[in-house]
């Protein structure tokens, strides 16, 4: 059996997904529904312009990572994210536009007064280790194809392929201003990728992404998709990054130990001096009084 190639319906912001990867009676179950809605849809199926360059970048301060995992979303009634999510538990949190956590998490009185739009996305990648780096040119025009041709993703809205082996990095951005009806969002696209590199493909049919460059092998050893919001997110300082934490514990450690260091050296000192006051008091006493 080929492959089968999600079917998108001129004139309407639909796509048709066909659920392969999971069960369905015995055959592949086909929801179509707005692929700009498809993220909290899928997750809850499996849950039941610059040039490009090569100097890569650095992600921005106020991006974040999808660190929590999968979780039962709660969607309106369009099939997209609900501003806050609560996984059917007490414990709750405020979602961007790709569902990802932007808050810290606390209790049903949570207030998330909005979704707040995804409009910068950065697909880092490492691939494995190859006889010679890859073409960057060859590389650049393989990835734009990929995406224009396998997710539908209008060639404007991915800005930026830079590289320098062995990391990739994939520039995706598309103000709320720039998607017309019939534009893919780049959020749906860089979910379909990130399923296709990790081997869990949400397109139907054997085998999964086999990306090539030249003819040559692309495989992808890790991955990593920064979200850059239209807002900056809510984070407190009880969600500082491993690093960080490193950072101030070093530093905390060494206040410390300098200052035990101080104290010793000081109370040998007055050891000392204490010492030699006693033993000229004692010589005075032993002196033979005229």
């Amino acid at each position: 059996m080929g492959v089968i190639i999600p079917k998108f319906h001129l004139h309407l912001d639909i796509l048709c997904v066909p659920v392969s990867w999971e069960s369905r009676g015995g055959g592949a179950l086909c929801n179509c529904l707005p692929y700009s809605r498809r993220t909290s849809r899928v997750l809850k199926a499996r849950m039941s312009v610059p040039k490009s360059g090569r100097r890569l970048v650095r992600p921005n301060e106020h991006a974040i990572l999808d660190n929590d995992g999968l979780y039962d979303p709660e969607c309106d009634h369009e099939g997209r994210f609900k501003a806050r999510q609560c996984n059917q538990t007490s414990v709750c949190w405020c979602v961007n536009s790709v569902g990802v956590r932007r808050t810290d998490k606390g209790d049903q009185s949570l207030r998330c007064d909005e979704v707040v739009r995804t409009h910068h996305i950065l697909i880092d990648l490492r691939h494995r280790a190859t006889d010679r780096a890859f073409n960057h040119s060859d590389l650049d025009t393989e990835l734009r194809r990929l995406f224009r041709e396998r997710y539908q993703l209008h060639p404007t809205f991915l800005t930026a392929v830079h590289y320098e082996e062995p990391t990739i990095q994939i520039e995706l951005r598309q103000n709320a201003s720039q998607k017309v009806p019939g534009d893919v969002d780049i959020a749906d696209a860089a979910y379909y990728f990130e399923r296709d590199i990790k081997g869990e493909s949400l397109f139907a049919g054997p085998g999964g992404l086999d990306m090539r460059v030249r003819g040559e092998p692309l495989h992808v050893e890790r991955t990593l998709i920064y979200y850059l919001d239209e807002k900056p997110p809510q984070f407190s300082m009880k969600r500082l990054t491993a690093g960080l934490i490193a950072v101030i514990v070093v530093v905390v450690v060494a206040l410390v130990a300098g200052l035990v260091v101080l104290v010793i050296t000081n109370r040998r000192k007055s050891g000392k001096y204490k010492k030699v006051e006693i033993k000229e008091l004692g010589e005075l006493r032993n002196e033979p009084s005229l």
